[in-house]
């Protein structure tokens, strides 16, 4: 039985034989960690539990945009993380967008401590 800190895949090479490929997860560092979000919310947000509100959301969507605009820079052939990251842009910017809508101040106030507009 594996330990906590790995995993088994079993995976059918022919009919009757497996290849076992085991997987390590204790060298993985999060890059966002759960005192980071707090962290995030707590200077965005309303407060450190506040995660709904437009500010938090759009701080952790810059977040998470800016780490995987790194990781893109370095493996340019990962379509998939492409992929996410256009979807997070949408995101983000529907959601700059509502701010524009419903209340302009809040709307400028996130842009100019995120550093969005240039």
């Amino acid at each position: 039985m594996p330990s906590i800190s790995e995993n088994l895949l079993y995976l059918p090479l022919e009919r009757k034989s497996f290849v076992y490929i085991t997987i390590i997860y204790n060298n993985i560092s999060m890059y966002l960690t759960k005192e980071a979000k707090e962290e995030l919310f707590a200077k965005h947000g309303k407060g450190k539990n506040d995660t709904g509100s437009a500010e938090g959301q759009i701080a952790l969507f810059t977040q998470r945009i800016n780490h995987l605009t790194e990781h893109l820079k370095q493996n340019r052939k990962d379509f998939n993380t492409e992929r996410s990251l256009v979807k997070l842009v949408g995101k983000r910017r529907a959601l700059l967008d509502y701010l524009t809508k419903t209340d302009v101040l809040r709307y400028r106030a996130i842009v100019k401590e995120l550093g969005l507009r240039k």
